[in-house]
């Protein structure tokens, strides 16, 4: 059998998490996207030092599990267009930038460690009554969320 080279799966890493962020933040600036890569990212990070935990231990995983980051969802209208984008979409090039750097650990966190993020539209039943690390364009984030 065959072995995955660490190039392919970094490449993999890589669209997975642009995928993510052109599927919950397309329509963010910059800073909007690169705080949901930090959001991975910190879930990466959390799973990791846990050896193992529900939502992941990879950028991947915790990226695909299911009901976590919606555009991954059967059914969600952003899952069509997650997996259309091509790369010279430029919007898409800015997620693959900002997911590159995440990856690399140079994307500077500006959530104060969020693991969890809603849309300001709406208040989930994890958020009532906490109060968010950051808002960051059209999201609020949380870093005191199990």
């Amino acid at each position: 059998m065959n072995a995955i080279s660490p190039k392919k799966i970094k490449d993999k890493a890589v669209d997975i998490v642009a995928r993510t962020l052109y599927g919950e933040a397309r329509g963010e600036l910059v800073r909007g996207k690169e705080a949901i890569a930090a959001v991975i990212m910190n879930r990466a990070r959390r799973g990791a030092e846990r050896r193992g935990y529900w939502w992941g231990a990879t950028p991947v995983d915790v990226s695909t599990k299911p009901y976590q980051f919606s555009c991954w969802n059967e059914g969600d209208p952003n899952r069509a267009k997650i997996e259309a984008v091509s790369q010279d979409n430029r919007t898409f090039q800015t997620c693959l930038r900002i997911a590159r750097r995440a990856l690399a650990g140079t994307l500077k966190d500006p959530t104060g460690g969020a693991t969890h993020y809603h849309a300001k539209g709406v208040t989930p039943p994890w958020a009532k009554d906490r109060k968010p690390s950051a808002e960051i364009g059209n999201h609020k984030f949380y870093n005191n969320v199990e």
